[in-house]
């Protein structure tokens, strides 16, 4: 037993030096970040789940097939239109349709579960366990195989067919019911079946024939050397379709990418989307995309090109013969800070609440080391300084510049009591083994499950860029700068297959949208609740990157905000009526998922949370959400029934105020009618964690003077917006970052010459 303990010793000694080592600080800039967590800190998760190859990739995270990576045991992914799963039985693959599944909260979700799939499997050797063998912007490979029997599927978003590659022999087929076999012109090497109302089609090499072993079995016999299948989910079964899906089931994916360009002279987003293909055989066809509604509509440069479609959790998704297209948005912009409300009858109240905020100013960031607050995740600490940050724009327009230094003075000292690395509980973490930059406390799973990067440092990149406005020096990189930009490159690296952080590690180029789970497990997928998080996210990379003068992040984060924002308009709020399904009643919805979307959220079932999650934070950038008025009226219109029906349920408001985040639909109601919205809003009714009662007021009363936002209005430059007033007179406004006077132009043919540091206006 001596023995036995001094060893145990000794290896803790060795475990305690070796852990040091890890835990040695990195100096950055005037900051430091760690190597391993301190003791007691959970690690980030490990991705075993990939190949040798992509292990010497940093992990993606955050991503519609991240559960590959983390789960023995993968769980479903929807690729869109399909849902594929690897199993030990082999690859499964279905085409999801529409559940409406009724809530206690006596509404309904609208789901597109995995069920009844087709199961393709090889016949010389069982299938091993799943790993992500390729990635590129929208399709992964997905090997299943051990030494040389290999099989490898590749899927893709849009993409009808799972492109499967055997290493040797032939490939069995297995049904969830007995099938009908259809036509097809293209010969014996093409399977294509009726199974429960559905379709598919597997198309074999020249020479492959399909065998019927039972009515729910089939084997396919594949010629020597051409081991691969297409299979294909279809939208029907008419000839035609079949015969469109057998012209380009050859072409198998090899890469895709994703291209975006700023034209900042036109205020657009051009993004191209091209596929690199190798065909299998026969002629080159090219192949067969799928577009959802975001990319399809109003794009005139498709419209008379896009053939079948699939009814889909997103809507439509129609199919485009093609190796590339591309759409152009309206990039509608924003500026750091609103200008001063000098005059009307409630400037004077404006003032007092500024007072009062500026007194209690140490109060609107939680307290660091736990000793003020429970809330002391980097996700509390980022929207404190959001808070802060917003508000000391109000003062320094309001001319209280002494408020105003208080406040970003208070913002620099949280922001580098955490990046010094010091604190013995906040702090962040460099882990090498996903090539990820984490930071502790850990709340809401960032660290063990990877989630929410983007909305926590998204606060963090947009205090620091309001410092940033003020203070060029503090944000430099051999001071604070370098710090920020690790939190940026965190969630918002560019280039594609670095080891230390992944491509754009929550954005979803195709889809549009980000992710927030960060492992992705879970019956129906990965998932975003706030997506007006997200926005702030991009919002904060455009603002970082024109104060530092990085143009190709300014680019990026224009991409991504005016991208996010689009697919935010189609699928969590249905603008254009193209994706919700017609049972349900819902105006909006506030969690979607890979395969399913609800009115909800993780923590409460709570009205006003539920819809206000995807309005906060409500800052200069969120005049996006000012597009449709009548859209907001009608989501706001919904807000008494909604509460008087959770009041039925037996709820109550025991736990919150009644009228929680009042200030948040005060402000989101002022984008359509700011007169009302100052009618109703009470000034010593609540205020959201990320916001304060004169931000609110100053945020209502501008409106009130400038008018709404106007869409329509662009400018040749990224930190601008433009106002209507209902009699038509507008108000324009845009910053200059640069150190030069800078000319701006707007569509409607106004200019405005903006001197450095400067915001300027026009009317």
């Amino acid at each position: 037993m001596y023995l036995i303990r001094l060893l145990a010793q000794a290896l803790l000694i060795a475990g305690s030096l070796s852990t040091a080592a890890l835990a040695q600080p990195v100096k950055l800039g005037a900051g430091t970040y760690h190597l391993s967590p301190k003791p007691g800190d959970v690690a980030p998760p490990a991705a075993p789940g990939r190949t040798e190859a992509m292990m010497k990739r940093a992990a993606g995270t955050n991503q519609w097939y991240s559960a590959l990576l983390f789960n023995p045991k993968p769980e479903v992914l929807f690729v869109q239109p399909l849902t594929v799963q690897a199993t030990p039985a082999g690859l499964e693959m279905a085409l999801p349709t529409k559940q409406v599944v009724p809530t206690e909260r006596k509404d309904v979700e609208i789901h597109y579960p995995h069920r009844d799939p087709i199961v393709i499997s090889p016949v010389a050797f069982e299938p091993g366990p799943a790993k992500l063998a390729q990635a590129s912007d929208w399709a992964i490979d997905i090997g299943m195989g051990r030494g040389a029997d290999q099989m490898t599927a590749t899927v893709a978003h849009g993409s009808p067919y799972a492109q499967v590659q055997i290493s040797r022999g032939d490939v069995r087929i297995r049904l969830p019911a007995a099938a009908e076999r259809l036509p097809a012109a293209a010969g014996n090497q093409v399977l294509a079946l009726r199974v429960k109302g559905q379709a598919y089609a597997l198309f074999g090499a020249t020479g492959t024939t399909w065998e019927l072993v039972s009515p729910t079995e089939w084997l396919g016999r594949l010629p020597p050397g051409k081991g691969y299948v297409s299979a294909a989910a279809m939208p029907d079964d008419k000839p035609e379709t079949l015969a469109l899906f057998a012209r380009h089931a050859y072409a198998f994916l090899k890469d895709t990418r994703v291209d975006w360009r700023y034209d900042r002279p036109a205020s657009r987003v051009v993004t191209t989307f091209k596929v690199s293909t190798q065909i299998m055989e026969g002629a080159d066809h090219g192949p067969l995309l799928g577009l959802y509604p975001h990319q399809w509509f109003k794009n005139a440069s498709v419209a008379d090109k896009l053939g079948p479609a699939f009814d889909t959790v997103r809507g439509k998704i129609r199919l485009l013969a093609a190796s590339q297209f591309s759409t152009t948005v309206a990039y509608t912009g924003f500026v750091p800070y609103w200008p001063a409300v000098k005059e009307g009858p409630r400037v004077d109240e404006l003032a007092d609440l500024l007072k009062a905020d500026l007194r209690k100013r140490r109060e609107l960031i939680p307290g660091k080391e736990n000793k003020d607050n429970w809330r002391t995740s980097a996700y509390w600490q980022g929207k404190g300084l959001t808070r802060v940050t917003q508000l000391a724009g109000v003062a320094e327009q309001q001319g209280d510049l002494t408020g105003r230094d208080q406040l970003l003075a208070l913002a620099r000292e949280r922001m580098e009591f955490w990046f010094s690395g010091q604190g013995a509980k906040s702090y962040f973490h460099y882990d090498k083994g996903l090539g990820t930059l984490v930071s502790y406390p850990d709340e809401f799973f960032a660290v063990e499950q990877m989630n929410d990067h983007h909305f926590h440092y998204g606060y963090w990149i947009r205090a620091a860029a309001d410092i940033a406005l003020r203070d060029p020096a503090w944000a430099a990189k051999d001071r604070w700068g370098g710090m920020v930009d690790l939190l940026v490159a965190d969630i918002a690296t560019a280039e594609r297959g670095r080891a230390d952080f992944p491509f754009l590690r929550n954005f979803d180029p195709y889809e549009g949208h980000s992710w927030a789970s960060g492992i992705g497990l879970g019956p129906f997928g990965n998932n975003q609740e706030s997506s007006s998080e997200a926005i702030n996210a991009w919002a904060g990379l455009i603002q970082w990157a024109e104060v530092t003068g990085n143009a190709a992040l300014r680019d990026l984060g224009v991409y991504l905000f005016t991208t996010e924002a689009e697919a935010i308009n189609h699928y969590w709020f249905d603008l254009h009526g193209l994706v919700f399904a017609p049972e349900y009643k819902n105006v909006e919805v506030s969690m979607l998922f890979g395969g399913k979307y609800a009115h909800n959220t993780w923590w409460t079932d709570e009205p006003r949370q539920i819809k206000g999650i995807n309005l906060l934070p409500v800052t200069t950038a969120s005049a996006y959400m000012g597009r449709e008025p009548k859209f907001i009226q009608r989501s706001l219109g919904t807000l008494k029934g909604d509460t008087e029906l959770y009041l039925s349920r037996g709820k109550g408001y025991a736990e919150v105020p009644k009228d929680i985040w009042q200030d948040i639909f005060a402000k989101y109601q002022a984008l359509a009618d700011p007169q009302a919205a100052l009618a109703g809003w009470d000034r010593w009714g609540s205020v959201e964690l990320g916001d304060t009662r004169t931000h609110t007021l100053h945020w209502m009363l501008s409106l009130d003077r400038m008018g709404i936002p106007d869409p329509e209005v662009l400018a040749d430059t990224p930190l601008y917006t433009v106002f209507r007033r209902a009699d038509g007179r507008k108000t324009y406004l845009a910053y200059n970052a640069g150190k030069a006077p800078l000319t701006v132009r707007f569509s409607d043919g106004k200019s405005l010459v903006v001197e450095p540091g400067v915001l300027g206006r026009a009317n």
